[in-house]
């Protein structure tokens, strides 16, 4: 087994309590699923969301999931100008069975466009 870090994304259509807690469930479940970890293979879990999320914390839907044991903590993105709107980021450190190469980046909605130069991405729209 190793430590691996896995990244991922998704982007709100409004900064709403429910809808921010059904994406960041939605991104949680499939960055597991897509790696095929459970959550006892976490080890912690970091949470970004734009300046502009200001509904809920990030992580309060990995505690819905039964998340109580695993650290998580939740900070602020960069503020920068042009930067896309609406986005919750994940950065999971796991220990698994998966070689750097193998680790699956899941990056939703209209996240999909902020990581194109990855070489293992899976998107809404299917794999990168």
């Amino acid at each position: 087994m190793a430590v691996r870090a896995i990244r991922g994304a998704t982007q709100l259509d409004v900064d709403e309590r429910e809808h921010l807690l059904a994406r960041t469930t939605e991104l949680v479940r499939a960055v597991l699923a897509d790696n095929q970890l459970s959550a006892d293979d976490l080890i912690s879990i970091v949470f970004t969301a734009t300046p502009d999320i200001r509904s809920e914390f990030p992580a309060y839907a990995a505690r819905s999931l039964g998340m109580v044991d695993v650290p998580l903590l939740c900070t602020v993105e960069l503020d920068i100008s042009g930067a896309m709107q609406r986005v919750v980021r994940v950065l999971m450190h796991v220990d698994t069975a998966l070689s750097r190469a193998d680790v699956t980046h899941v990056y939703l909605h209209g996240a999909r466009h902020l990581r194109r130069d990855l070489s293992h991405v899976r998107t809404d729209e299917g794999s990168g």
